[in-house]
């Protein structure tokens, strides 16, 4: 069976690797399909992810179809399935797990970042974890974890129509939190020190207002604002710097939510966050009814983002091409990996 292993930073090699045993009563064996790449494997390769540990096969925005699992009739699902792979193992018995919040299971291990991944051609997964669909490719179905993210941060905003929201920084989760949040009739604005990110907003995205992030980004935000400043921001960047401007964009009675991850502290002013009366949100990847509720909207024709796809490359491949794809200058917004 062939796999990616990223040995260490900067080190990714294609070898050969056993092929899974055969799936328990509550699991599934899935030949992967498409894997689609974000940061969290970028800052992987590069040595700079959280939580992260050497060697290990990357992937967690997977596809598969389904090869074999003893029940899946109890679960609706039939060999040959196309389904989106929900990459989160939660332990079920935690106060988080206990409480419905899974996504942030206190012992949390995630395919491909805390124990081996999709980068593979055949996984063994828990059955509970398959989303399955009729109509959708496989590549669209790998996007499928991208957009829960995006989603599960605006349910935790509880963004309302009407609201002026800010989404600082345009890669695909914050593209993923744009596509959340027009449904429910938000005034959305952007900001990225990526221009052509703005551009593919205003043109693919119908978002109006975009502006580069940099000295000058508080003052073009309060012009488009009148001053008054957005109620929600979401800060999907991950870079601590703009994590810590970003305290700086949020309305008085506002809230700010932190999508991106860094490995470092960051620091606020108290006292104007107090003044303003802020509520500081964080949000962690997705929950099983935040996939199916992207999944619906993806079937619907609502949620669309095969326009993300930029750059694409197989399993065989992937070891040449992906240390590229880091360079800005290559302009990928989303890469995919055939399986």
């Amino acid at each position: 069976m062939k796999q990616v292993i990223l040995e260490q930073p900067g080190r990714l090699v294609l070898a050969d690797g056993p092929p899974p045993g055969p799936p328990g009563p509550d699991e599934a064996l899935v030949r992967v399909r498409s894997v689609g790449v974000c940061g969290t494997d970028f800052h992987a390769f590069k040595g700079d992810q959280p939580f992260f540990t050497y060697p290990r096969i990357l992937g967690h925005e997977l596809s598969a179809e389904l090869i074999a699992a003893p029940n899946a009739v109890d679960v609706g699902l039939k060999t040959g399935d196309r389904c989106a792979v929900e990459p989160y193992l939660e332990c079920g018995r935690c106060v988080a797990c206990r409480r419905g919040r899974t996504n942030c299971c206190a012992k949390l291990e995630v395919l491909g970042i805390h124990v081996d991944g999709g980068m593979r051609e055949i996984i063994k997964v828990p059955l509970r974890k398959l989303h399955r669909s009729e109509s959708l490719s496989f590549e669209q179905l790998a996007l499928v974890e991208t957009l829960s993210i995006g989603a599960h941060a605006v349910g935790r905003a509880g963004l309302e129509p009407g609201e002026t929201a800010l989404v600082v920084g345009t890669g695909p989760i914050g593209l993923a939190v744009i596509q959340s949040a027009q449904p429910l009739g938000a005034r959305l604005l952007a900001t990225d020190v990526n221009e052509a990110r703005l551009e593919f907003c205003r043109r693919q995205m119908g978002v109006e207002h975009t502006f580069a992030t940099g000295a000058s980004a508080e003052e073009a935000l309060r012009d488009a604002t009148r001053g008054e400043m957005p109620t929600v921001v979401f800060e999907a960047t991950g870079n601590p710097a703009s994590m810590e401007r970003s305290f700086g964009f949020v309305a008085s009675g506002g809230k700010l939510v932190l999508v991106g991850l860094c490995q470092s502290k960051i620091a606020f002013f108290d006292p104007e966050f107090h003044r303003r009366e802020m509520t500081l949100l964080s949000s962690r990847n997705a929950l099983a009814a935040d996939f199916k509720r992207v999944l619906s909207a993806v079937e619907a024709g609502t949620l669309d983002t095969r326009p993300w796809i930029t750059h694409r490359a197989s399993l065989a491949d992937l070891a040449a091409a992906l240390p590229s794809w880091i360079d800005p200058g290559a302009g990928v917004l989303k890469a995919m990996v055939e399986v």
